[in-house]
Parts: structure tokens; sequence; C-alpha cells
């Protein structure tokens, strides 16, 4: 009896043994990765370009260390990854190695953070940490010899080695789930960069002004028209002239919200030093279903570094695209108090003897304008531009007195103006853009930009340049 225990014994104990050892090799693999893993991450190579990385979708197991090749194939990237504190910057065509353990699981958004062109705030990946694959788990039945249970993907089997048998053991079907919303990825919304600076030549635009960016726009304007050739030749086309030079910073609130304020230099009857101080809000890009880029802006400009002679501007820009390379653009506005205190007025006591016809002749006091516009690139960074302002009500010019034909007595006045007419050549470097352009007028305020203070026709142009700078962003 004890001879034929100890051979059952011997039998069951091989049996078990066979069965163990048909796992052992998952048993040990499984040993060996969890034991590995620490010192062999997982390595991902990743390019950074303009304006995309690829790959755009990054898998990485939870609690696994990871190693990020980051490579850049043009210009400095950023890589950042908010919810894992991660933010490196990839010198152009540069690699950077950023190590980092995954410690919980989800959908995560990348972001270059990092300005390289005007597409910088598109340029998004993914990053997708999922759970481990689960383990094999084995255990033996206490009450019954020669029983061993093995769980593994979700599916538990019987394995008795008296009977040499192996049996599927149904899991519980746990009650169905209330459907849930599917996972949402936390995006951040992109964005936009038109493919146009904040003005034409004056005609502003309605280009978005990025959130928590500093911008100085410095604009040029000589006096001497080139046209004729004959006389500005001998100040070097104009170049030698008087120059207006104004300057202008605005600052992005929110991606919507944004305030400026800027100053011009220009000294002459009815306007003198005159500071602007103005907010805008973007409502549209033109995307979905918008078919136009819509912004709105209000502004105060008062004269004498902004002590006197206010006036009130409303105005809205919109844009529309006609081919992927030609933008459309038409931005009305309204100027009241233009004329206030009749500053571009004739005075009576101006004249010897005074002359009562002056004080009876009177311009409008509030003005309109509608600027017209274009943009047409011809190459990724450079544009041709032209923009076209009439007005209605008070036009910025000149009064002219009429004389008898003795010129010894005024008989009247009258109002000489043209209408602002422009057009240029634009270069964007980055966060830099420079405007060549060819206009018939120095003045740059919204109140004012839409005439020609110089009274010059559409045949007649000055030289000057629009500077633009982003910092910050």
């Amino acid at each position: 009896m004890t001879h034929l225990s100890e051979i059952c014994g011997r039998r069951l104990a091989s049996i078990i043994l066979g069965t163990i050892s048909l796992f052992a090799p998952m048993l040990i693999a499984q040993a060996v990765n969890a034991q590995e893993s620490p010192q062999k991450p997982i390595e991902v190579k990743i390019t950074a370009r303009r304006f995309e990385f690829d790959p755009h979708t990054i898998t990485l197991q939870v609690n696994r260390p990871a190693r990020l090749i980051i490579t850049s194939e043009d210009v400095t990237h950023g890589f950042a990854i908010d919810e894992f504190n991660i933010s490196a910057r990839i010198e152009a065509k540069q690699t950077k190695t950023i190590e980092f353990t995954p410690d919980h699981v989800g959908k995560f958004q990348i972001h270059c953070s990092v300005y390289c062109g005007d597409d910088h705030e598109g340029m998004l990946g993914q990053l997708v940490v999922e759970k481990a694959p689960d383990e094999i788990k084995d255990t033996f039945d206490e009450s019954a010899p020669g029983v061993a249970f093995v769980e593994s993907n979700g599916k538990k089997v019987r394995i008795d080695t008296s009977n040499r048998t192996v049996t599927e053991i149904a899991q519980e079907i746990p009650p169905p789930a209330a459907p849930s919303t599917p996972e949402k990825v936390e995006q951040r919304k992109p964005a936009v960069q038109e493919p146009y600076d904040y003005r034409l030549i004056n005609v502003p635009t309605p280009k978005r002004v990025l959130r928590h960016s500093l911008n100085l726009y410095f604009t040029h304007r000589f006096a001497q028209p080139i046209n004729p050739l004959d006389e500005s030749a001998r100040l070097l086309l104009g170049l030698d002239s008087f120059a207006v030079s104004s300057l202008g910073v605005f600052y992005g609130v929110t991606d919507k919200l944004y305030l400026s304020v800027s100053r011009s230099p220009l000294c002459q009857r009815g306007l003198c030093r005159t500071i602007e101080v103005g907010a805008g809000y973007h409502w549209l890009d033109e995307k979905g279903d918008s078919p136009i880029a819509l912004s709105t802006y209000a502004s105060v400009e008062g004269d004498e570094n902004f002590t006197r002679n206010f006036t009130y501007n409303l105005q809205v820009m919109m844009a529309r695209s006609v081919t992927k390379y030609v933008n459309l653009f038409f931005s009305p506005a309204v100027h009241f108090n233009a004329n206030g205190q009749r500053r571009f007025d004739p005075r009576g006591n101006e004249f010897f003897p005074p002359t009562p016809l002056a004080d009876a002749f009177r311009q409008d006091k509030h003005a309109a304008s509608f600027g017209f516009g274009v943009n047409a690139r011809i190459r990724p960074s450079i544009s041709l531009l032209f923009e076209y302002t009439p007005r209605a009500g008070f036009k910025l010019g000149r009064v002219r007195t009429i004389f008898n034909s003795n010129f010894t007595q005024v008989i009247g006045f009258r109002t000489e103006s043209e209408p602002e007419i422009g057009f240029g050549v634009q270069k964007d470097i980055g966060r830099h853009s420079f405007s060549l352009t060819f206009s018939n007028t120095q003045t740059t305020t919204t109140a004012r930009y839409n005439s020609s203070n110089l009274v010059l026709p559409a045949s007649k142009f000055i030289i000057g340049f629009n500077l633009y700078r982003r910092f910050l962003k």
C-alpha cells in the first residue's frame, strides 16, 4: 500500500512539474521584462518640422520608462506635454533626448512651445498612454491536490493533473454598465495665424493678436513725392525730405481681445502729436462655418499728447480669401468729432482785415471711411499689397482761399482733398515683417489715414515703410 502511494505521489509530482514547465518560459519572460524595464526604456524617434511632429501619435505604456529622441529637421522647435511637465527646446537641425515615465493613462496633447512660423499654433501631436498587458496568474486549489488555476488575458482555466484535463472556466459577466461618454482629449484650440500682416499699408486687417504677445509697429513716411522724377531726384527720390515716424504697441490680453496705443509726431493745422488708445476684439476666423475673418476696433485719438481735440473711432475689419494666395479686405469706420472744435476750418481773425466769411465756412464735423485692399502672396514669405480708402463727411485735406480778381478781397473758400491710396511689397521673416510702401499720405492714425494730408493725387506717391515685430510669443 505504501509502495503504491509513493508511486502515485511521484507520478502526480511529475505531472504538476510538467504542467508548470509549460508556463515557466512565459513566467520567466514576464519576470525578466519586469526587471529589465527600468534599465531599458522604450525608445521613440520623433522628427519635428514646420508644422508637424512625425509621428503625429506616440503610444506608451503606463509606468514604463520612455526615451523620446527628437530631431529638428529645419528651424528651432519646442516639444511640450503639459500634463507631464515636459518642455524642451530643440535647436535647428539638432537632436534632443527626453526621458520620463508616464504615470497615468490617457490621451495628452503635444505642442510646439517655441515660435517657428505663422502656423506655429497648429503644430500639435498626441501622446497615448495605455495600460500594460495583463500578466499570467497561477494559483493552486488548496482543497483539491493536483488542481491549479491559470488566468491570462481575461480567461481562466482549470488544470487537473490527476485526470490530465484542462477546462476553461466561464467568467462571471458583470451587469452591463450605463453607456459612458467617449473619452475626449483636451485639445488646446490653436490660434489661427492669417497669411497677412496687421496692416496692408494703412488699412488694418482682422489678423488675430496672439494671447500674451507684445507687438511693436513702426511706420515711416517721407514727404517728397517720387513723381515727377526730375524734382525728386535731387532729394534722392524723396529720401532727403522731411519724414514722419509713428510708433505703436499692442498687446494680446487673450486670443481674441487686445489693447493698443500709438503716437504720430505729425504736426500741422488741426492735428499735432496725436496719441491713439484703443481696444480690438477678434470675432471670427475664416474657417468652418464662417466665410470671413472678422474683428472690431474702438479707439480715442487726442492731440498734444492726448490732452485736447479728441476724435472717437469705431471700425470693422473683414477679410476673405479668394484663392490660397489672395486675400481681400474691407474695413469701414466712423470717426466722431473728426473736425471737432472746427479745428480744420478757417477763422475770420486769421485774415487782415478780419473776414466774417471765414467764420461762416464750415466743414463736416464727423466722417466715415471705407478701406478696400488686397494681399497677394507671390512667394511663401513675400506679398504684394494694394489699398484704397474713399471717404464721406469730413475729408482731411487743405482749405483754399478764393480771392477776387484783384486779390484784395476774400470771396470764398474751397476744400481740396484726396482719398488715401497705396501699394507695396511685404517680406515676412519669422516674427518680423517689413513692408516697402508707396502711398499719398503721411497720416497713420485711424481717423486720419483715409485722407492724403499732402493732398497728393493718385499719380503721386511718397516712399515709406512699415516694420512689425512680435515679442514674448
